[in-house]
């Protein structure tokens, strides 16, 4: 079984290339399944359902998205052996700029849009950073010119990526990305072991935990802050 990674922003529009591109590959008569990662809600799982994707959803809750996604991915690769898949897709919400849910030796693929604004490359740290391949997504709603500068601050960020551009309403591009994550055949029976690309936050706070204090003596473990002096500047 092969098993693809992918992340991005919120409404970046993963879902609906997730779709378009097993389109591709259920034409090839591939079996292909979803795991689906939120935060506090998401219905997404019905689209899968509709399209006859064998999908599983989790949500974290009060826990970081990343930490969830590592505590149970080892059980999502043993759901999608037994259901006897050729590919198994997770997707999961970058909620914050050190989100990063990918596996070293697992392609990981980056979706983020023309509409987030010229400086989201440099904004989302190394869940665009650390990427394989980077979809960019509703580029028919801006200019030829605003698409090109974007996909290159995308390449300034991660030179080493393949950069796409897919339609998530028309399905154009969704062939060939479904192409590109085929070219790289695997088969994953378990993930014990492998490292993740980039480490999660280092330390625990007491806000971590559940504190709702506002205060010093409250904030323990893990803070940090602002230098003023160097704001006056």
């Amino acid at each position: 079984m092969n098993l693809i990674i992918f992340s991005g922003p919120p409404s970046s529009g993963k879902t609906s290339v997730i779709l378009k591109t097993i389109a591709s590959f259920q034409a090839e008569g591939k079996k292909v399944g979803v795991v689906k990662f939120d935060c506090l809600f998401t219905d997404d799982d019905i689209l899968y359902e509709k399209a006859g994707i064998p999908v599983k959803k989790g949500l974290s809750g009060g826990l970081c998205p990343d930490h969830f996604f590592a505590s149970n991915i080892e059980d999502v690769v043993n759901w999608g052996n037994r259901e006897g898949l050729d590919l198994l897709i997770t997707e999961s919400a970058g909620l914050c700029n050190r989100c990063s849910p990918y596996l070293e030796e697992i392609t990981g693929v980056c979706v983020i849009d023309n509409l987030s604004g010229i400086n989201t490359p440099k904004k989302i740290g190394p869940l665009l950073k650390s990427a394989d391949i980077v979809v960019i997504t509703k580029g028919d709603i801006v200019s030829q010119a605003e698409r090109e500068v974007f996909a290159a601050r995308v390449s300034a960020v991660n030179p080493r990526a393949m950069v796409i551009h897919v339609n998530g309403l028309s399905g154009q591009g969704a062939h060939e990305l479904g192409t590109l994550l085929c070219s790289k055949e695997q088969n994953i029976e378990s993930v014990q072991g492998m490292k993740l690309r980039f480490s999660m936050p280092s330390a625990m706070c007491s806000y971590c935990l559940g504190e709702r204090r506002i205060g010093e003596k409250f904030q323990l473990g893990n803070s940090r802050k602002m230098d003023w002096k160097e704001n006056e500047e």
